[in-house]
C-alpha cells in the first residue's frame, strides 16, 4: 500500500468512527448514577455471599482434616 492509500483510508476510518459515535444514546446523569449505584451495590452483596461461603467452606475442610 501506497503512503497516500493508508492517508485515506485512516481517513476514512476515522470519519466513520465519528459518524458511529453519533449514533450512541448515552444516557443521562440519573440513569449513569442510578446504574452505577445497583452495580456497586451487586458487587458488594456477591462479594459479602462468596466471602461467607469461602468461610463455611474452609471451616468445614479444617474440620474434617
Amino acid at each position: 500500500m501506497s503512503d497516500g492509500t493508508k492517508k485515506t483510508s485512516l481517513k476514512s476510518w476515522y470519519k466513520g468512527l465519528q459518524s458511529e459515535f453519533k449514533k450512541i444514546s448515552w444516557p443521562d446523569r440519573d440513569t449513569l448514577t442510578r446504574e452505577t449505584a445497583t452495580v456497586t451495590v451487586v458487587a458488594i452483596v456477591l462479594g459479602v455471599i462468596i466471602a461467607t461461603l469461602d468461610m463455611i467452606l474452609q471451616y468445614g475442610i479444617s474440620f474434617l482434616v
